[in-house]
């Protein structure tokens, strides 16, 4: 569960990433505004690097060879990557970043046997990533008060379309599984997680998202952040336990 779940979470923010990494680059010229500062990429690389090589270390790590092989791709991207983006214009910085999200997917593909429990994973990888990088992108208002905060804005985006996505992929994951069994035949801690799963991992995340855009609305950054700590907890709790009850089929 461990490797599943850090494949999921890297992937996310490898794909949050090409969001925002404008054809400008990091270093614009006079009176513009960057996207981010270079220094979120080069945290979010380093966290990518990381969560790759727990993967590979985790128990229930690689499946097959070919997923080591891109999990140890992805690394080296996110190790090149951070290079890149200590670097003046920052040469190759987005191609690295779209090179390693590829290889993420591609590891994330391997850990899943059917095409729909795949594009569950990818809304579940998308949820975790979106949500990470929304609350990390807040931070850099701490030190960067003046900037624009369309990143963030383009980030709660991504993470209120991930949070739909992924509720109607467990919908139909739920759906399906209802229509060929009782839930009284569910065993007892599933029946006790499945409401868990759905308030904490999706309906509390969807509230912390709308009242985190509603702070930045009024610039109020800070308290922006403060709620996307919460709803970081509440994903990565909905999606552990996902990850749990995916043994009942009740999950995506």
């Amino acid at each position: 569960m461990l490797a599943d779940f850090s494949v999921r979470l890297a992937a996310g923010m490898a794909l949050c990433l090409l969001l925002l990494a404008p054809a400008q680059s990091a270093r614009p010229g006079p009176g513009e505004k960057p996207l981010a500062n270079p220094n979120f990429f080069r945290t979010h690389l380093l966290t990518v690097l990381g969560l790759a090589v727990l993967a590979l270390l985790a128990p229930g790590g690689p499946m097959c060879p070919w997923q080591s092989g891109l999990l140890i791709a992805a690394a080296a991207c996110a190790a090149c990557g951070y290079v890149s983006w200590t670097l003046e214009r920052s040469p190759g910085g987005v191609s690295l970043i779209v090179l390693c999200a590829l290889a993420l997917a591609g590891a994330l593909a391997l850990r899943e046997p059917a095409v729909g429990m795949y594009l569950g994973a990818l809304a579940s990888a998308a949820l975790l990533g979106a949500a990470m990088s929304a609350m990390l992108m807040g931070h850099n208002y701490l030190v960067a008060p003046t900037m624009s905060l369309t990143p963030l804005f383009r980030l709660l985006g991504a993470l209120a379309v991930a949070l739909v996505l992924r509720g109607v992929a467990d919908g139909v994951a739920l759906g399906a599984w209802a229509r060929v069994h009782a839930f009284d035949s569910l065993p007892t801690d599933a029946v006790l997680w499945l409401p868990v799963r759905w308030l904490v991992g999706l309906v509390g995340p969807a509230a912390t998202c709308w009242m985190a855009y509603e702070s930045a609305r009024i610039r109020s950054t800070q308290s922006a952040t403060g709620i996307l700590y919460v709803a970081v907890i509440f994903c990565f709790l909905g999606e552990l336990t996902s990850l749990l009850l995916r043994q009942y089929h009740v999950a995506a």
